[in-house]
């Protein structure tokens, strides 16, 4: 596998410490990876500075939080960033959600977008995001004491547009069978699907560029007083898993963001190579709010169980214990594990599992394996709102915290990959 990175052993650094900076930029909800970051940075007695994406009022104008919204009033920085284009006007005036609002399920397929109908919203809302990124870093620099380290964590990702007619597309690309099966890549070549690749990009992506790019006084400073500054992103570009007891790479597929997260991983080269310290990790897949649209994506979850197994008999069967006591009486870990190899080797699923030819589209054959081995598997939990994924992601984002604030303060790649065997070593005390 060419040009692939992986962070394989924690080397504890001092760099980042009491007083250092940890710039969250974007916004951080609960139940995701950046809390593992922020956990990491907080037993450190970092100073934590978080943004915000702001909010929209009903006549669709972006807002700072109120009050009643801000969780941390102290250590935010109240700058509406929120990106992507879909809620700025057009050249006619309209935004891309009011123009897809008469768009039928029947007949999505001829929507036509011209993109000299949209040029004006990118335009205008890359130069919105652009703006409020320069207040964001004025303020920012207040707030930075003197020889501090800084490390800016870029958390933004998504874009999905925010018009009726993308979820239920959505849902039949990620989550449909039969004759609810939408293949990925006739919605991806559509105008919508063009425009969303697009809104994919402008969040995922450009805002990763201007982030450093704005950012280069903070860095012009840390020059004079001798500190270190340094970005990350997270990424998604598959992970190794254990299959047949190797660490193996396999992927989730369709995953339509890919295309935005090799622009974010190409930011992040072109940075690194004018000497900037710069680093997209991709970490393997969780199961959060903002993710539950794809189905299938927690498969390889569950073999970082079997991970555990090989290197701590006692963290496992605690682990172990706390899966089975979310199951029901339908399905047993042992079942559980089994159903996840017979996946992982099957002939429908292997031939996805190629770095070189990553990201793929679906086929009706490849969802239906992928989707009757989650449903199985959720279908068999006591409570829905209580899963093993749960469990097992918080494994996830706590090390992949620990990992990146540990890796970033010596960037070793401008890409690195955060696999379950790094994981299982921290879970394990190793």
């Amino acid at each position: 596998m060419q040009n692939y990175h992986a962070t394989r052993n924690i080397i504890e650094n001092s760099t980042y410490k009491e007083n250092d900076v940890l710039v969250i930029f974007g916004e951080l909800f609960s139940r995701g990876y950046a809390n593992g970051l922020v956990e990491e940075a907080e037993k450190r007695r970092m100073k934590v500075i978080y943004a915000t994406v702001g909010r929209r009022e009903k006549d669709g104008t972006l807002r700072g939080l109120n009050a009643e919204e801000l969780k941390n009033p102290a250590d935010t920085i109240n700058i509406p960033m929120e990106a992507g284009f879909d809620l700025e006007p057009t050249a006619s005036g309209l935004t891309i959600v009011d123009m897809l609002k008469e768009v039928k399920l029947s007949d999505w397929q001829n929507f036509k977008m011209y993109e000299s109908e949209y040029e004006t919203a990118k335009t205008s809302a890359r130069r919105r995001f652009e703006k409020n990124a320069e207040v964001f870093v004025a303020e920012l620099k207040k707030r930075i004491p003197k020889g501090a380290n800084v490390l800016f964590a870029h958390i933004m990702a998504g874009g999905v547009p925010r018009a009726k007619i993308i979820l239920p597309l959505m849902n039949r690309v990620f989550k449909g069978t039969g004759d609810r099966y939408l293949e990925s890549k006739n919605f991806w070549e559509s105008d919508i699907g063009k425009m969303v690749s697009d809104n994919f990009n402008e969040v995922t992506a450009e805002t990763f560029r201007i982030l450093i790019e704005k950012t280069n006084p903070i860095r012009e400073q840390a020059k004079i007083d001798g500190s270190y500054v340094s970005y990350l992103a997270f990424g998604y570009h598959g992970t190794e898993v254990l299959i047949n007891d190797q660490f193996t790479w396999q992927t989730y597929t369709p995953y339509l963001q890919g295309w935005a997260k090799i622009k974010l991983e190409n930011y992040s080269k072109d940075a690194f190579a004018k000497g900037i310290h710069s680093c997209v990790y991709n970490c393997p897949e969780i199961l959060t709010n903002s993710s539950s649209i794809f189905l299938g994506v927690e498969l390889s979850l569950y073999s970082l169980l079997t991970a555990i197994g090989r290197l701590n008999l006692d963290k496992y069967k605690k682990l172990y214990f706390e899966c089975s006591e979310l199951l029901s009486e339908t399905l047993t870990v042992d079942r559980m594990l089994n159903i996840i190899h017979t996946y992982m080797n099957h002939e429908k699923i292997k031939p996805y599992f190629n770095l070189n030819h990553w990201p793929q589209h679906n086929t009706k054959e490849q969802m239906e394996v992928m989707l009757n081995a989650s449903d199985e598997i959720l279908s068999a939990h006591k409570d829905h709102k209580k899963l093993v994924t749960s469990v097992l992601s918080e494994v996830v984002f706590k090390g992949c915290g620990m990992v990146m604030i540990n890796a970033n303060a010596k960037i070793e790649s401008p890409v690195t990959w955060i696999n379950h065997d790094i994981l299982a070593k921290i879970y394990s005390g190793l």
